[in-house]
């Protein structure tokens, strides 16, 4: 950042009294600007044993799949970011359930939550952002063609839970992600 967004003056790096890391402070004003991490916010919407996947029309990941998910707006709740970017990217009308998946991703600066999500009916189309949207059952998911790793996560939790009965929430560092039966391996370094 190099001028303010307060007063338009030029900001210098450095560390605010009473702080313990470098920030952009204004020269003229003082005020500090704080850059803090991007929520992403996502659905499982599922239809008996399948769920949702949409496939990409924008970058990164132009064409691979994900879950309906996107960046949190000023003044909108997780829950509402949540199945506002299930409608506008699968169109898909869901009835929201409880938290399922928290991520840090902090190489990127994003966290990103995932709600558990009930179709409500099978009318449900790519928007702008989606190439096409499909029902998968988790033998179907081309999981070599997933998008991002905290979708892999997500998914693999997913159906670990549904088989167990019992659905949990799954929080991590995806640097240091295990997932259900599977040795700790580098699945991606992309994301």
């Amino acid at each position: 950042m190099k001028f303010c967004s307060e007063c338009g003056g030029t900001t210098e790096t450095l560390i605010p009294e009473g702080d313990s890391r470098l920030r952009a402070v204004c020269s003229t004003c003082k005020t500090i600007h704080y850059v803090n991490p991007k929520m992403v916010l996502g659905t499982i919407p599922a239809w008996g044993d399948q769920v949702l996947l949409c496939r990409r029309a924008i970058e990164p990941r132009y064409g691979l799949w994900t879950l309906p998910a996107g960046f949190m707006e000023v003044e909108e709740s997780t829950a509402n970011g949540a199945m506002r970017e299930t409608m506008e990217e699968a169109g898909a009308r869901i009835e929201l359930g409880s938290l399922f998946s928290v991520f840090d991703i902090p190489h990127v600066n994003q966290v990103h939550l995932f709600y558990l999500a009930q179709l409500k009916d099978l009318e449900f189309a790519a928007g702008p952002e989606s190439l096409e949207v499909k029902l998968f059952t988790e033998d179907e998911i081309p999981w070599n063609l997933i998008a991002f790793r905290t979708i892999t996560a997500t998914l693999k939790f997913y159906f670990h839970d549904r088989r167990q009965g019992v659905m949990s929430i799954h929080t991590g560092d995806i640097r240091e992600l295990r997932l259900p039966h599977e040795p700790y391996t580098d699945l991606d370094r992309r994301q």
